[in-house]
Order: structure tokens, then sequence, then C-alpha cells
């Protein structure tokens, strides 16, 4: 029993080893953006959030008034 589960940990440790190594290669293989290309879709993230939210905001206002016509 002692025997297998050392082979057990062996095997483990050589797939965690395993892994690592390949995580390494990819992520040497990943092409990072430039910090301009970052600061660009970060500012048309935060424009489209912003539109959609006064949408949003708008609209509820809208309802709100309509509801309110109903007595």
């Amino acid at each position: 029993m002692t025997a297998e589960k050392n082979s057990q940990k062996n095997t483990f440790k050589e797939d965690m080893v395993t892994y690592f190594k390949g995580v390494k290669t990819e992520w040497s293989k990943v092409s990072w953006p430039t910090k301009k290309q970052i600061i660009a879709e970060c500012g048309i993230v935060l424009l489209v959030v912003t539109f959609f939210t006064l949408v949003v905001y708008f609209m509820d206002i809208i309802f709100k008034a309509l509801l309110g016509l109903i007595k």
C-alpha cells in the first residue's frame, strides 16, 4: 500500500511539473495588448456603459410618468 501511494505521489508531482511547463510555454505565446490599445478599449467600454445607463434611466423616468397618469 505504501509503494502504491508513493507511485501516485510521484505521478501527481510529475503531472504538476508537466502542467506548469505547458502553462509557461503557452504564456510566452500570448500577444499582450499595448497600453494605447488598453486605454482606447477601456474608453469605449465606459462610453457604452454610460450610454446604456442613461437610456435605462430615461426609460425609467418615462415609465414612471406614464404610470403616474393612471389613477
